[in-house]
């Protein structure tokens, strides 16, 4: 059996802020979305709420027009957030809270590259797995369409089955799961809600549990993550919020584990490298086993999963327990959609890939073989 995890960075659609050409050029308009659509969820608008309402609708370019903003659009349900003054002048918020109107902020989206989407086409089909974990993928339809269409286009054997479910990020950039033939999805249970001490929502997409009822008769439980990212928002805060992320999957995989489950594999993007204090609590206080770290495992000289990958861009796992440990006999990471350096010259690349523009993802994908 073999299990691989790849973060696919869209498919088809990307946000156009998380598009440009680093990260540092979105990392204002992200902010200042995750900002106002925090503010619109205030029960109560003070005037300060407003005021700082009406400076980030400026800055995000949709003071004067809903779909004038280059990367976001404002999107008014119910009701009435604001009026626009005719001759000039600024937004007026006239909602008094929460409860007045419905509606958010939302990213505008973009094509990706054709030539890319065909790369992660020839990525997956090269791994050949039969659970194939996918992060920042944007909705079922997609995986879908993306299994059944343009896999075959690249001479790939389409999925069997594909799950995903909505998670918590407006950005279009869920988790998902994709079985081959023989490998069904049995029980599923979401922890999208699932709350911290706050009361706020703890992870940034979802983990999902998968049961797998593979052809051997053995369950392997998979819990699929895509961690807070590093790039974006206050340090302290992004730290915080991954150790709580890291955590609320510890609580979940050794719930599992009382409930009798010994087949268990945890994989996903974690943002962060493996001595980071954010991603302790799996690391360090299970008895999870990193299979990078089994003998047989090939990264080719390079421990990082993310670029370049130096030991610093280790940030995507594959975390097997005690049981699929002892049963793992080889596995690697798969970089040949991944351009590397500033030449691409790093390793062999697809063919197709003559430039950054046509790299599958930054992310190299991970796999691991079991013998079930």
């Amino acid at each position: 059996m073999r299990i691989a995890t790849y973060n696919v960075e869209n498919l088809f659609t990307r946000a156009k802020a998380l598009n440009l050409d680093t990260w540092q050029e979105g990392k204002p308009t992200i902010d200042r979305f995750a900002e106002i659509n925090e503010l619109f969820e205030n029960s109560v608008y003070s005037q300060a709420d407003k005021s700082r309402m009406v400076a980030l609708m400026k800055a995000l370019g949709i003071d004067k027009k809903d779909d004038g903003g280059p990367f976001v659009v404002l999107r008014q349900n119910r009701g009435q957030l604001l009026k626009r003054a005719r001759m000039g002048g600024g937004p007026e918020i006239v909602a008094k809270g929460r409860s007045d109107w419905t509606g958010w902020v939302e990213m505008k989206t973009e094509l990706v590259n054709e030539t890319a989407t065909r790369n992660t086409a020839q990525v997956v089909r090269d791994l050949n797995a039969d659970i194939l974990s996918v992060c920042e993928c944007e909705g079922r339809a997609a995986l879908l369409e993306f299994s059944q269409k343009l896999l075959p286009s690249v001479a790939g054997t389409p999925y069997e089955e594909a799950m995903l479910i909505d998670g918590n990020d407006t950005r279009g950039i869920d988790v998902g799961l994709m079985t081959k033939q023989d490998y069904k999805i049995g029980w599923m249970r979401s922890h999208v809600d699932d709350r911290g001490p706050s009361g706020t929502r703890v992870f940034s997409r979802d983990c999902p549990e998968f049961a797998i009822w593979t052809p051997g008769g053995l369950t392997v439980w998979v819990l699929v993550n895509h961690f807070k990212s590093r790039g974006y928002g206050v340090k302290d805060a992004s730290d915080a919020r991954r150790w709580l992320q890291a955590e609320t999957v510890r609580t979940i995989y050794e719930r599992l584990k009382q409930e009798g489950a010994e087949y268990i594999c945890v994989l996903g993007d974690f943002n962060d490298s493996p001595d980071s204090d954010t991603v302790a609590p799996l690391l360090r206080d299970t008895d999870l086993k990193d299979a990078s770290t089994h003998p047989s495992f090939d990264d080719g000289g390079r421990p990082g999963t993310f670029k370049d990958g130096h030991a610093g861009d280790k940030i995507d796992y594959i975390l097997l327990s005690p049981k699929l440990y002892s049963r793992m006999s080889q596995g690697g990471i798969w970089r040949r959609g991944v351009w590397g350096g500033k030449n691409g010259k790093l390793w062999d690349v697809y063919p197709e890939i003559t430039d950054a523009s046509h790299a599958s993802s930054d992310h190299a994908a991970l796999w691991c073989d079991v013998e079930i």
